[in-house]
């Protein structure tokens, strides 16, 4: 009698973005050949340890999402004593700040072209990041795609390991829903006290300017800046 074997494919991981790569201009592509090799970190080696990277023990940065690089870019070059690390799927945007790291001489930022799940995972050490910075995550506003937004119980507790103790977490979003999501998540995570509380959510003058939230206030969109930090002592 032969029985039919069944084969449990494994669960797909719900992403928290579609790839959707654009025209990809030939500096880019040029900057993604010749400067892949100075700026961006291979996971395969294992977790990065900031001092060899970096070549010295600084406050260290973590831009998740940084799109076009806009934002990272006027950090790292704003603030030369901090080590800045980008991570970001989208090979355009990671492109556009290769060129810009070139440019400006830039040389205190480091990138991870993959999927952020996988780099705190596997690539950041715990309890190794003095700040992260989630600006403008994809708010998937339609209800049923609320599953794909990036932060989540799981994620957030993910990030908040891989910070010091009394390192802060700052996200910024023009989406009031996912503002009050995100603030609901961090007023019940053990690990995390807010440094800005619903009653005082403004932009904060340090965080620089970006194209998206140029146009998110050309069309009249309000920004919630959350802080955020973990508990312990520092």
């Amino acid at each position: 009698m032969l029985r039919a074997s069944l084969t449990v494919e494994p669960q797909r991981p719900i992403r928290s973005y579609v790839r959707r790569e654009g025209r990809i201009t030939s500096a880019q592509r040029r900057a993604l050949a010749e400067l892949w090799p100075v700026y961006v970190v291979d996971l395969h080696r294992g977790p990065v340890d900031t001092v060899k990277l970096f070549g010295r023990n600084a406050v260290t940065i973590l831009e998740i999402g940084f799109g076009n690089g806009e934002v990272l870019a006027n950090l790292a070059a704003q603030n030369p004593e901090h080590n800045h690390i980008g991570v970001e799927v989208h090979r355009p945007g990671v492109g556009s700040l290769l060129l810009r790291l070139e440019r400006d001489g830039i040389g205190n930022v480091r990138v991870f072209a993959m999927d952020v799940q996988d780099v705190m995972e596997r690539g950041i050490p715990k309890s190794s990041l003095d700040r992260v910075l989630i600006f403008f995550p994809d708010p998937w506003p339609k209800k049923r795609h609320h599953k794909r937004r990036l932060i989540q119980s799981e994620f957030l507790s993910l990030v908040v390991s891989r910070l010091k103790f009394g390192g802060d977490i700052h996200i910024a979003t023009d989406c009031e829903d996912y503002a009050r999501q995100i603030m609901a998540l961090a007023a019940v995570s053990t690990e995390l006290e807010t440094i800005n509380s619903v009653d005082c959510l403004s932009r904060v003058s340090h965080r620089p300017n970006s194209k998206y939230e140029r146009r998110s206030h050309s069309l009249g969109h309000r920004v919630w800046d959350m802080r955020f930090r973990r508990r312990g002592a520092a």
